[in-house]
């Protein structure tokens, strides 16, 4: 029942915040806003609900390296995703036409960190952590990321490559960020940066959503398998092949630092779990 409880306590914060955001499309200011605060009262509705079915500190949101894991894991989302799009330019598929809009971007802050926050709670800290528990982290990444790709199949314009290409590129990378780690706190940084470079700086679609509405006015053409299409830059190959790279990287730190739970051995996977984060 602890699973139950605590999918839940946070979807019920994430769909209250995001029918609030949604009542203010429109409105960049108010989207800021609300998607701020649904993302800050997501932690603590999660460390509640953990806390309560578990008694146990919730270690995977300690607040000691709070503020330098989030700060790393948004520097690498967007360094990431400029990467992509570095890629994708030299193939003279993705061109920027002069400043877009800044009120889209502040408003796409607010967006992103709601989103952020909530699904890294839900997909890594909930379903992840608990499925690696009985089936170990290999069997927990591969679950998790299948889930996490097939979630984006109910969003506009997606389609089945988009969302396989989300469970290798995203679903993986972000579940081996928590492994190598054993805090939420980079890979919530990491999510945030990702998606608000797509949208809020480079103005791509991001996972199907219409976001072109940010720093920079630019326009994307070309191969689907290049560009994405209507999907977006998340189901081009670049993006695909440089997931996987620091998703390797990531298992690799997880393996170094002792971090990877062998399948079928619970009590390993608690010790793990209730760790106090590196």
């Amino acid at each position: 029942m602890r699973v139950v409880w605590q999918l839940a306590v946070v979807a019920a914060v994430a769909m209250i915040g995001g029918q609030c955001v949604a009542v203010v499309d429109g409105h960049p200011w108010l989207t800021l806003v609300l998607g701020l605060l649904t993302a800050v009262l997501a932690v603590p509705a999660y460390r509640w609900v953990v806390g309560r079915t578990e008694r146990r500190p919730v270690a995977e949101l300690s607040g000691e390296g709070a503020r330098a894991g989030l700060g790393r894991g948004v520097l690498i989302g967007v360094a990431l995703f400029a990467v992509v799009i570095a890629n994708i330019a030299l193939l003279g598929d993705y061109e920027v036409d002069g400043l877009g809009s800044v009120s889209g971007a502040v408003g796409l802050i607010g967006f992103m960190a709601a989103a952020a926050v909530t699904e890294e709670l839900l997909f890594r800290g909930v379903l992840f952590r608990l499925i690696e528990e009985r089936g170990g982290t290999w069997i927990a990444l591969a679950l998790t990321g299948v889930l996490f790709g097939l979630a984006h199949l109910f969003n506009p314009d997606a389609n089945l490559w988009g969302a396989l290409a989300i469970a290798i590129e995203a679903g993986g990378m972000l579940a081996a960020a928590y492994a190598a780690t054993r805090t939420l706190w980079l890979p919530i940084g990491l999510h945030f940066g990702w998606n608000f470079a797509a949208s809020g700086i480079f103005s791509t679609e991001v996972s199907g959503n219409d976001t072109q509405q940010g720093i920079l006015d630019s326009a994307t053409s070309g191969s689907q398998l290049i560009t994405g299409g209507d999907f977006g830059p998340e189901a081009s190959v670049y993006s695909v092949a440089f997931g996987m790279v620091l998703t390797v990287v990531f298992m690799w730190l997880a393996h170094r630092r002792g971090h990877v739970v062998p399948r079928r051995r619970r009590a390993e996977a608690v010790e793990v779990t209730t760790t106090v984060p590196r």
